[in-house]
């Protein structure tokens, strides 16, 4: 990409820029890439492709991994093997990235938005009970929405910037009423709930591996299974659905959704670092919450007591009336001095792509989407940089108090 152009499109930094979050390649990847084209596995199949899957399953003490083409490619294939069937209703949090929620609609499905609890900013287990005991019920030995009429089959539990949601009690109310777990641990790779991996809390988990992630091939994903006759579902729907090893005979609908070796390659050399990825970049957010802490109108994203974010991305409120601008103000006044920031995304349920734009009072999800921005946070962050951001941060502050005693006493 040309200087000119990364200059000029959003959210792309310009050069000098401090970014968001950049990859960190300089462990084996370049070892085991030449491996691969030494050999001639540059495709959708080969060892390392088989590697990062065994991986995936020792991490998560999984009985079957899929190596896939995105995180996306993972939600999609996990929805199918959970059983969603066209015109069936998937509970999806409000506040997350629109992956999920098209994954739901590739699969013919409607999502049913619920709203985030407010300390930790993940899907709220009371929202989430409170729907399933008075809005549904059972028909015909099946979970039905009794707004809709239609059948509710999954539950989609995002664990949103890395800080892992309450699984406990979402997973038990979800098997209460006979709902599959889908676990999107796209931004969780490396966090702890209980102790306990993120990814593999639910039923069948999905993971990704974008280029912004905290580990990344580029692009990819996997899934993750407590049935190893799932993964090999999985497998078969991924690669065109090819019944016969030799004869082109597909009894079925399938997806041309494979991880190339190439990428597994990139994959699993960044897995092996994963845990020292985690220690930078939650020292990362460590040092933002002690530099920030005094200055009125910045909170940063908690972490509960029951969780150890991976801290992916470390992300702030930006209270307006004690900081002097909104959280649009401080990013522009980031990006202005070469600091790349970027806010939540719009909820959900404000969203026209599934023509469920809510009316009524706002939701947790609308006021963090309103407050909340992601600050640099990439594992090559050096503290120097992360002082600057620091500094930037402060320095927006008292010239925004200026501005507001100036207009108040022109004089």
């Amino acid at each position: 990409m040309s200087s000119e152009r990364a200059a000029s499109e959003p959210g792309v930094p310009r050069p000098g820029m401090i970014p968001l979050s950049e990859p960190l390649l300089d462990g084996r990847e370049r070892e085991y890439v030449l491996d691969c084209l030494d050999s001639g596995w540059v495709s959708s199949a080969g060892p390392y492709v088989t590697r990062l899957e065994r991986w995936a399953r020792e991490r998560f003490s999984a009985a079957g991994a899929a190596a896939v083409a995105s995180g996306t490619a993972a939600l999609h294939i996990a929805l199918l093997l959970a059983g969603v069937r066209p015109g069936d209703e998937v509970i999806l949090p409000a506040l997350t990235f629109i992956a999920p929620a098209y994954a739901v609609r590739y699969v013919g499905a409607h999502p049913v938005f619920l709203d985030v609890e407010p300390e930790y900013w993940q899907l709220d287990p009371s929202a989430l009970r409170s729907f399933l005991r008075t809005s549904c019920s059972r028909e015909g030995g099946r979970l039905v929405d009794r707004r809709s009429g239609r059948p509710v089959t999954a539950v989609v539990p995002v664990h949103v910037l890395g800080h892992p949601c309450d699984m406990d009690p979402i997973v038990e109310l979800a098997h209460e009423s006979g709902l599959v777990v889908v676990e999107d641990a796209t931004e969780s790779l490396g966090s702890l709930y209980k102790g306990r991996p993120a990814g593999l809390l639910g039923d069948i988990g999905c993971l990704s591996f974008n280029g912004n992630k905290i580990v990344t091939a580029g692009g990819g994903g996997l899934i993750v299974t407590r049935r190893e006759e799932l993964a090999e579902r999985a497998a078969h729907l991924t690669t065109q659905a090819k019944d016969d090893p030799v004869e082109y005979v597909h009894s079925e609908l399938g997806f041309n959704y494979r991880l190339t070796n190439l990428q597994a390659a990139v994959g699993l050399a960044q897995v092996e670092r994963l845990d020292e990825f985690v220690v930078a970049r939650r020292r990362i957010a460590a040092a933002y919450g002690a530099a920030l802490a005094g200055v009125p109108g910045i909170e940063l994203m908690p972490e509960a007591p029951w969780a150890t974010s991976n801290r992916w991305l470390s992300a702030v409120l930006v209270r307006e009336p004690e900081y002097g601008q909104d959280r649009r103000g401080l990013m522009d006044g980031l990006a202005a001095e070469g600091v790349q920031a970027r806010p939540l995304w719009q909820p959900l349920h404000r969203s026209a792509a599934f023509e469920s734009v809510a009316g009524g009072a706002p939701w947790v999800a609308d006021r963090l989407h309103a407050e909340g921005l992601c600050l640099p946070s990439s594992a090559t962050l050096s503290s120097a940089d992360q002082a600057r951001v620091v500094s930037v941060i402060r320095g927006l502050r008292g010239a925004a108090r200026e501005r507001g005693r100036q207009a108040r006493d022109p004089g």
